[in-house]
């Protein structure tokens, strides 16, 4: 039965730091790091199968157990401001509604991939809340929090980082939304 932990092996993300992208090492390295967070969990992983479907038909995990990460760009008064929005993957961000107005901003979209890649240190695909800049918010969605385990990216898309997701919670700049549109 498909299930967070699937068929992967799964070992403490802290210990393995060359298993993830250098900030998000730099980020379960850190003082600041909550609890929940430096109990972070990492498996390496087919990088070709890094997006979420074949990810979780090929390690048999649940889809309601797997959230992606999503880099959006907001402009308002020609200034941008980026977040992280993190769904579960068998939900959908309103991005256009709930999230645009939470940041304030009048037009949104998806970060530009080159952007999305440069400004966080982490490549397309693997992109996670541990590890932003200090400054972008981490919009979670309530439904994420209230899921147990799940399996989010580790900034590189050859491996994949488990914890509860009520830790992503407590990330120093995150929120809990209902993001989703279900």
């Amino acid at each position: 039965m498909p299930s967070a932990r699937g068929t992967l092996s799964w070992s403490p993300a802290a210990s393995s730091p060359e298993l993830v992208a250098p900030p998000v090492a730099a980020a379960l390295a850190g003082a600041a790091v909550p609890a929940g967070v430096a109990a972070a969990e990492v498996a390496t992983i087919d990088a070709t199968l890094a997006d979420t479907d074949a990810f979780c038909t090929a390690y048999d995990v649940a889809p309601e157990a797997s959230a992606n990460c999503v880099v959006v760009a907001g402009k308002r008064a020609g200034e941008v401001t980026y977040a992280a929005v993190m769904v579960l993957a068998t939900d959908r961000a309103d991005i256009n509604g709930v999230v645009r107005r939470h940041l304030g901003v009048r037009k949104i979209s998806f970060a530009p991939h080159d952007d999305a890649v440069s400004l966080t240190g982490m490549e397309f695909g693997g992109i996670t809340p541990v590890g932003l800049p200090v400054d972008w918010p981490v919009l979670v969605d309530a439904a994420v929090v209230a899921a147990g385990e799940v399996v989010i990216g580790s900034g590189l898309r050859s491996s994949k980082l488990l914890l509860d997701g009520a830790a992503l919670a407590q990330l120093p700049t995150a929120e809990v939304l209902d993001l989703a549109q279900r």
